[in-house]
């Protein structure tokens, strides 16, 4: 979902330059972000492939994101730069004191914000709720504790 600046947006809703639904929602902008601030629900661990969509969408609406920063063992590659379009955000990769569920963006001179990565394969409906929770402002969960309440003691997605 890409959802511009003071709106909330469906969980489909295509972003202009993109083909595909970026599955994106953030935390409306008037309230102060929490332990995250929003989710993103990737369609694979693909992150070369899946990083420009969910870029573009914060570059525009938000700051040009310069840096992200997430878990190592989440995603099968680990490049130190990912190159989007106009221009190449900076990786950093955390092996420990980093949830397994989040990434990172930076915004230069704007700040961070903290995302809750929804894993992949999870059904959609679980998808939506953990989203849904993600964005809302009364929530004040991280990313592995949306996970853990949704799976019933266990993260979602996780074998």
């Amino acid at each position: 979902m890409n959802a511009p600046t003071g709106q909330r947006a469906s969980s489909d809703r295509i972003h202009p330059a993109s083909p595909r639904p970026v599955r994106l929602i953030r935390r409306p902008p008037a309230f102060p972000p929490g332990p995250v601030s929003g989710a993103r629900w990737p369609r694979s661990a693909d992150l070369p492939a899946e990083l420009p969509a969910l870029i573009r969408a914060f570059d525009r609406s938000w700051g040009r994101v310069t840096r992200m920063a997430a878990y190592r063992s989440a995603w099968p590659q680990a490049p130190c730069e990912l190159p989007v379009p106009g221009h190449t955000v900076r990786t950093a990769w955390f092996a420990s004191g980093f949830g397994p569920h989040a990434i990172r963006l930076f915004a230069y001179g704007v700040g961070r914000r903290d995302l809750l990565i929804v894993p992949p394969g999870t059904e959609r409906a679980t998808a939506e709720r953990l989203m849904t929770a993600a964005a809302a402002p009364a929530h004040y969960l991280t990313a592995s504790a949306l996970l853990h309440d949704a799976g019933g003691g266990r993260a979602a997605g996780d074998a």
